[in-house]
């Protein structure tokens, strides 16, 4: 998904919270718990970027840290969370 260019779905809602953010999506009622800060900025940041990869360096994410960004955004991705930006 490195390479993806990505946005949060427009039916889908981030409400920050102490441990990071709930995101919920209105069609399909759906919550999904967000437990990091550096999650819910990289989700909040991805319209902002070309593609995943340009929103980790912007987002000042450890290299070392990105697989496991990656694994998160493709999970938010299958759940419809997250789509591809035209």
């Amino acid at each position: 998904m490195l390479d993806a260019a990505l946005e949060l779905h427009p039916k889908v809602a981030v409400r920050p919270e102490p441990f990071g953010a709930l995101v919920y999506h209105y069609d399909t009622r759906r919550l999904v718990f967000l437990k990091h800060p550096d999650v819910v900025r990289v989700v909040e940041s991805l319209s902002d970027h070309d593609n995943l990869a340009d929103v980790l360096t912007a987002c000042e994410i450890d290299e070392r840290r990105w697989p496991a960004f990656d694994r998160a955004v493709t999970s938010l991705y299958e759940s419809e969370m997250i789509r591809d930006r035209d």
